[in-house]
């Protein structure tokens, strides 16, 4: 009994299954397609003309007076790369092969508070110049590691350069390279009009130096804040600064928001930037 009753729900169920795929069959035969006609000009709804929108400025191309970027530490990053070519140099009777370093592609800038650090004050004073002449600045050397201290000339010991700790740069300006001593003067002019330096004699006047160091014909100039030297064309050469104009060095030598000296060391120079 219990066997006769499978067999006729097996039997009921292929029966199901075999009628619903004739009625499947047959709807599909009897479905007809309609074509839908419309004029060509018909719509919906109107969909508005693409018209490509400009790219927002990143903070450092906001020009505000200059019609040239706005120079920010990241201009400073180290000039160095592997790709130089090594340079024989002899020593001890020995001949030594020195390699660049890696630049911004294997080390950061130097650090403050754990975060990368170039002077303040070098940033203002370059973009001042900027906006004053409506010339682009050129910064032939801000940060130096180390190694590309070495690399840029090793006959020379590169101790002591503040290069090295974020507080030196080097520069011309396009189209005024052959006129330093005007860039000298808005140097100058900057420390007159800026209101933090009102009443501070100390920093809006400039005395020259009054010692000779050999390293430039020209007689640098200093305030409390800063040290210019200008090098001419024939002076001062070195891996970064291989052109041909004169060019204006300014070393940091007090730091205004700490109120303290800024003074070269050895710890800052060599283990004060991230290496990748």
């Amino acid at each position: 009994m219990k066997k006769h009753f499978i067999a006729i729900f097996l039997l009921a169920v292929i029966c199901v299954s075999c009628g619903s795929d004739s009625n499947t069959k047959t709807s599909k035969k009897s479905v007809k397609g309609k074509f839908i006609y419309r004029k060509q000009n018909d719509s919906f709804f109107f969909i508005e003309e693409l018209t490509q929108a400009e790219r927002p400025a990143y903070p450092w191309e906001k020009t505000f007076e200059s019609p040239f970027p706005v120079i920010t530490k990241s201009h400073f990053r180290c000039k160095g790369h592997l790709t130089h070519p090594f340079k024989n140099i002899q020593k001890d009777n020995q001949t030594l092969r020195i390699y660049d370093c890696g630049g911004f592609e294997k080390h950061s800038l130097p650090l403050r508070n754990n975060q990368e650090f170039i002077y303040p004050i070098l940033i203002d004073l370059l973009n001042y110049v900027q906006n004053q002449t409506q010339n682009r600045v050129v910064i032939t050397s801000g940060h130096c590691c180390p190694d590309h201290l070495t690399y840029l000339d090793p006959a020379k010991p590169q101790n002591f350069s503040k290069h090295a700790i974020g507080a030196e740069v080097d520069f011309y300006v396009e189209k005024m390279e052959k006129e330093p001593e005007k860039i000298l003067e808005l140097l100058f002019k900057f420390y007159r009009e800026k209101e933090r330096y009102q009443g501070q004699k100390e920093f809006q006047e400039f005395k020259q130096f009054d010692k000779d160091d050999g390293k430039s014909s020209l007689i640098p100039w200093l305030n409390k804040e800063i040290f210019i030297r200008i090098y001419k064309k024939n002076e001062g050469r070195d891996y970064d600064n291989q052109h041909s104009y004169p060019y204006i060095s300014i070393q940091v030598r007090y730091d205004y928001d700490l109120q303290e000296r800024v003074q070269y060391s050895w710890d800052q120079a060599f283990k004060n930037y991230y290496r990748y």
